[in-house]
């Protein structure tokens, strides 16, 4: 089953994603039961508990570390492969509305880590750059916000910039338009390790030769859970922050798979 992502739809899906990711899973449980507990009480505080122990689950890092494990890509870009690609293309991944000292609006924090590493990338390669992503308001798009960030920092221009793309598979399926107009079909898919299964799935359904570029890993390293970590052993906003982005992509991948 393969549905149009129209604006109900989407909105549909954001809100769904809301319900079923933190912090709102492990509240959600915990709510119920104490609701129910004034009536059931066994039933209500095993739910209360259960969702204690679901919040918990997604903020330790040894849980965390295995559910990262689970999704995040695991090899950085070989220079080999590289070779292979005809363009880079960068995703976006949101913006920061509120960026006075930019002059209004800008690319967030994700957005800029995905920039930096494809900045650098097209001055390795010298390949041509498409950016995508776009709005459900009436906002500047992102891959707008992309190709500023790109000029203005770091002195390079893209050739393609596609503006109209609401989630990870039209920005696959729009991608592909221009670059099958190019003839076009190798890319360097730059976005976060965390973020790359569901993402190369989807351009290589799109018809493209993916050639991933993974950045920004949240494990992997000693730390698994977030390297920021002033207390590795303990929960902090770190594993919070991996586990929510963990599940976000576990659930997302098996979304896309069944509406495929």
């Amino acid at each position: 089953m393969d549905l149009a992502l129209t604006p109900l739809l989407f909105w549909l899906k954001k809100i769904v994603a809301a319900l079923v990711l933190p912090p709102l899973l492990p509240l959600l449980p915990i709510v119920l039961g104490l609701l129910l507990g004034m009536r059931w009480r066994r039933l209500g505080n095993a739910l209360a508990w259960s969702g204690v122990a679901l919040n918990l689950l997604l903020i330790s890092p040894p849980s965390v570390s295995w559910l990262v494990r689970q999704v995040e890509h695991a090899q950085a870009l070989e220079a080999d492969a590289a070779r292979r690609a005809q363009a880079i293309v960068i995703l976006g991944a949101g913006r920061r509305s509120h960026a006075p000292e930019f002059g209004g609006e800008t690319v967030n924090r994700l957005a800029l880590e995905r920039l930096r590493y494809g900045a650098r990338l097209a001055r390795e390669t010298g390949l041509p750059i498409l950016v995508t992503g776009g709005t459900v308001r009436d906002e500047t798009p992102e891959a707008q916000l992309m190709q500023a960030a790109l000029r203005e920092d770091f002195g390079l221009e893209a050739r393609w910039v596609e503006t109209a793309a609401r989630d990870t598979r039209e920005n696959a399926r729009f991608s592909a338009v221009h670059l099958g107009a190019a003839d076009i079909d190798a890319v360097l898919l730059v976005t976060h390790a965390m973020h790359m299964k569901r993402a190369q799935a989807e351009f290589e359904a799109a018809g493209l030769a993916v050639i991933p570029a993974p950045t920004a890993w949240l494990g992997g390293g000693e730390d698994d859970a977030g390297a920021d970590q002033a207390l590795p052993l303990l929960p902090s906003q770190n594993t919070a922050y991996a586990g929510w982005f963990a599940l976000h992509e576990l659930l997302g991948g098996l979304a896309y798979h069944w509406s495929r």
